[in-house]
């Protein structure tokens, strides 16, 4: 798409973003932006800055030099809080409530979508009659799928996705995908970081590969 042709900013565009971590170079300066309706896929080695990228794409850690818009306007606080949503390695769950009872005080935190009820992701992700199951019992791929519950209930249009296909099986792999493709198809957009492309969203693509210190993009 050409700039000519585009009728609408994109939901996420970093410009010069740069990040170092003890003075050595981290990743940057990156330049890369991911419209309604598509995906991110960041590919690179253990190192090379994806878990660091998406945690700055977040707010969670500051940038040192660059740029982060948000549909069309400068990212802060208020506004990453409405438009992302971030899956990362730890569930981020409570040992101690349910799995029902975790999706509803994170919904009361972050709110949901409209006619989404969390009885009925929890169906959606696998974890249908597990409603009471305290998380500190659950699995790990059973606690991913939870993660899953929340993600597919948050309002945020803009997910960020690390490493997604970790501690799930097939089955858990192609309900991310299904997930993804439903989440573009409404107008959201995803970052996903993996390691290759052996599992990857069948969804309208671009390319980030991030070296230490590099990155090479490509549409």
């Amino acid at each position: 798409m050409t700039p000519l042709e585009r009728t609408a900013p994109p939901l996420l565009e970093a410009r010069g973003l740069r990040f170092a971590r003890n003075d050595e170079p981290v990743f940057g300066p990156l330049d890369f932006a991911v419209d309604a309706g598509e995906a991110l896929l960041v590919q690179g080695d253990n190192g090379a800055g994806k878990t660091t990228l998406l945690r700055v794409l977040a707010g969670l850690l500051r940038a040192d030099d660059g740029r982060i818009d948000i549909d069309g306007q400068p990212s802060d606080a208020s506004r990453r809080a409405r438009a992302i949503a971030y899956l990362g390695h730890l569930p981020g769950l409570k040992a101690d409530l349910s799995a029902l009872e975790n999706l509803n005080f994170l919904c009361g935190l972050q709110g949901r979508r409209r006619s989404q009820l969390p009885e009925n992701a929890l169906a959606i992700v696998g974890l249908g009659g597990y409603d009471d199951a305290l998380a500190r019992q659950l699995s790990a791929g059973q606690k991913k799928r939870l993660s899953l519950a929340r993600l597919w209930m948050s309002p945020a249009p803009l997910w960020l996705l690390d490493e997604p296909y970790a501690n799930l099986d097939l089955e858990g792999i192609e309900l991310v995908n299904r997930m993804v493709q439903a989440h573009l198809r409404e107008g959201g957009a995803a970052l996903v970081t993996t390691h290759g492309a052996y599992a990857a969203p069948p969804v309208r693509t671009r390319m980030l590969v991030l070296r230490r210190a590099a990155m090479e993009a490509s549409a």
